[in-house]
């Protein structure tokens, strides 16, 4: 086909979630306070592990960055979404677009990686604590944390090159309310089966790694913890980890049902809603799982803020 006599799209219109004034007023407001607390839950977290000197360990070096990931994933597409809400003309450039699919995607990519990380860590603590602390040198873990922005960085150049060379030039009009890859690619003027392809193999292989990594790493901690003799030893061996295994199976199952089906099963509009959960609602809930159910943490925000407040009131 010939795309020299057509106009070249500059920029995407979003269809958004609901065009019903009192719909769009409810969703303003959940999203709003999502973020917000996304934003305080994960800056708290980071605050808490530089203020607390018995925070300084892998583990928690692991969640400072978990943490500063998931605010910047939630900042590329929160603050966005909340503007478009109730304007009739929800748009975005065409950079704009390629520039939010690639910073999401880098974070979400690295998000995996992160995790990944942090359950080769968890099964250092436990299956091999005596060398423990030898393994997990400074050097191990910025390996560790570069080596995910690495992938991110690299899978996500590729993925937005790839879509971003191809012509769009008909529909303009986005069924989503941020650029993500599948939805953009529909409006493209030529044949998108090869990135269809590849948006599946790469992020099957991408997904299956890291979660083999973190499934074979909780095989070996599972069979740690039950030779523990105590029932209060597996019990605190297993407290260790309990949230990081929460947040793992949150964060993966959303994305293989995005992003690993067949093409067959792909839908535009059921995207849209579990893309609210990954997009949203994970960056706010892992803080949360990491401080409810971590005695750590909780001993840490009594002993820092507790002691300010003991401060203040003398």
């Amino acid at each position: 086909m010939d795309y020299r006599n057509q106009s070249l799209v500059a920029e995407f219109f979003f269809m958004g979630l609901t065009n019903h004034f009192y719909l769009q007023v409810v969703l303003f407001l959940i999203f709003l306070f999502v973020y917000l607390v996304t934003l305080l839950g994960n800056l708290g977290m980071i605050t808490l592990i530089c203020m607390d000197s018995r925070l300084h360990t892998p583990m928690y070096f692991f969640l400072s960055h978990l943490s500063f990931v998931d605010v910047c994933s939630s900042s590329t597409i929160g603050p966005k979404m909340l503007t478009d809400i109730f304007l009739k003309r929800k748009t975005i450039s065409f950079f704009g677009c390629a520039a939010q699919i690639g910073f999401f995607g880098m974070f979400v990519v690295t998000e995996c990686f992160l995790l990944a990380s942090m359950a080769y860590d968890r099964y250092m603590a436990i299956c091999k604590p005596l060398m423990y602390m030898l393994i997990m040198s400074q050097r191990v873990c910025m390996q560790l944390v570069i080596g995910p922005y690495a992938v991110g960085l690299i899978s996500t150049m590729t993925h937005t090159t790839l879509t971003f060379r191809l012509p769009y030039c008909n529909s303009n009009i986005i069924n989503h309310f941020f650029c993500d890859l599948l939805p953009v690619l529909s409006l493209a003027c030529a044949d998108i089966q090869v990135n269809k392809n590849l948006l599946f193999i790469l992020a099957g292989a991408r997904g299956v790694f890291s979660s083999v990594i973190s499934l074979v790493s909780y095989i070996y901690i599972i069979i740690a913890i039950l030779k523990i003799g105590s029932a209060d030893g597996r019990h605190k061996a297993f407290s260790t980890c309990s949230s990081h295994l929460t947040t793992v199976s949150i964060l993966y199952g959303t994305l293989f049902f995005i992003y690993v089906r067949p093409s067959s099963s792909f839908s535009l509009d059921i995207n849209k809603v579990v893309s609210l959960f990954y997009s949203a609602v994970i960056p706010m809930l892992n803080p949360l799982i990491y401080s409810l159910r971590n005695k750590e943490v909780k001993d840490s925000f009594r002993r820092t803020f507790g002691r300010k407040k003991f401060l203040i009131n003398r």
